[in-house]
């Protein structure tokens, strides 16, 4: 009991001690080159990494609110079995807009009828509702051994084609329109450069080194800096990705916040014939003088342009640099408890006794 409470009183007369630090100065040079070097490699992460290659005093924003629009432009003449002579232009091939390659096939309305329809031959009348062309009816015809369906006749054949019908679009020009807003502060751009010249978009096209900010491209150089060859995928189609990136330091001067572009393919298994390329198919109705129902089916080959945009933007704040400073002096600190040994820690305290 005594030496409980002997305890006791010594714990609160402890709380009635003055305590004061005390410096040791150890002439150790191998723990004080050491010292140094922690300091300087915590310096250089503070001011090196945190505040000038990330920034750590400007507040970010990564929500980018974006727009893009694209305009085609470019005229091609063409000769082919099918069509005959034709002029194209954007508003031909642009269906929707990323079409270079057409093939077309001229099919007429064929109803009740199906001598067209080959080569369907029946034995019994299963086979006549098995039929997937069109809408099965289930009637053998037997005059002619065939199934009766409605259907759009005749049949399509889609042979793959050769060479591309348009292959003059490598010199077409799409000029990529784009908006970007960072809402948090306040900040709205385009990509299209801002100069007092009225005829700069008439007379440039972009290049990485010559015209970094000029918004119309060439299309064929667009599937060439994705490493693939223009004429080769619009036989067949494929899709291209083209990415905008903005990288805005909001502490400078506006006119150094500009997109920067990268291009890849995106269709990757182009050595896979069943998945590779890009293709789809509409057709246009129309009837004849008698009011019969005709349409024109067309399977189209073409480049897909898929554009992404991403971004972010910084600007100065206190809060996120009293953050990064914080976090720079309590480094700091831990720095001499890593250069310590146990021999200089047992000398770092010391109590004087006044009795």
């Amino acid at each position: 009991l005594a030496t409980g409470m002997a305890a006791r009183g010594g714990f609160f007369l402890s709380l009635l001690n003055y305590k004061t630090e005390k410096y040791v100065i150890a002439e150790n040079r191998k723990i004080g080159i050491l010292f140094r070097l922690y300091q300087l490699a915590v310096l250089g992460y503070i001011i090196g990494w945190v505040f000038v290659a990330k920034k750590g005093y400007q507040e970010k924003e990564e929500a980018i609110q974006t727009s893009v629009f694209t305009k085609l432009k470019g005229v091609a003449l063409t000769n082919d079995s099918n069509k005959g002579l034709h002029l194209w232009g954007a508003e031909d091939y642009v269906i929707p807009p990323n079409v270079i390659n057409l093939y077309i096939f001229f099919l007429c309305h064929c109803l009740n009828h199906s001598k067209n329809v080959q080569p369907y031959k029946h034995h019994n009348r299963f086979e006549c509702i098995s039929v997937f062309v069109g809408i099965k009816t289930g009637v053998c015809i037997n005059s002619t051994g065939t199934c009766e369906v409605h259907a759009w006749c005749p049949v399509e054949y889609s042979p793959r084609p050769q060479e591309p019908l348009l292959s003059a679009a490598e010199n077409f020009t799409v000029y990529i329109k784009n908006f970007i807003r960072f809402p948090k502060f306040d900040f709205s751009k385009s990509n299209v450069l801002e100069t007092a010249e009225a005829n700069y978009l008439k007379n440039c096209t972009y290049d990485s080194e010559t015209h970094p900010y000029c918004p119309i491209f060439h299309l064929g150089n667009l599937v060439s800096w994705t490493g693939s060859d223009f004429q080769e995928m619009a036989v067949k189609g494929g899709s291209v990705g083209i990415l905008i990136e903005w990288k805005c330091d909001l502490d400078k001067d506006y006119s150094l916040c500009n997109p920067q572009y990268s291009f890849t393919r995106l269709d990757i298994n182009i050595n896979n014939s069943v998945t590779s390329g890009y293709n789809f198919r509409y057709a246009k109705h129309f009837k004849d003088p008698k009011g019969e129902s005709f349409r024109t089916l067309y399977k189209v080959y073409g480049i897909r342009f898929d554009i992404m945009v991403n971004g972010q933007a910084g600007k100065f704040s206190i809060v996120p640099t009293i953050i990064a400073l914080g976090s720079g002096i309590a480094l700091l600190g831990a720095v001499s408890k890593v250069s310590e040994f146990s021999f200089y820690r047992e000398r770092k305290f010391e109590i004087i006794n006044f009795k």
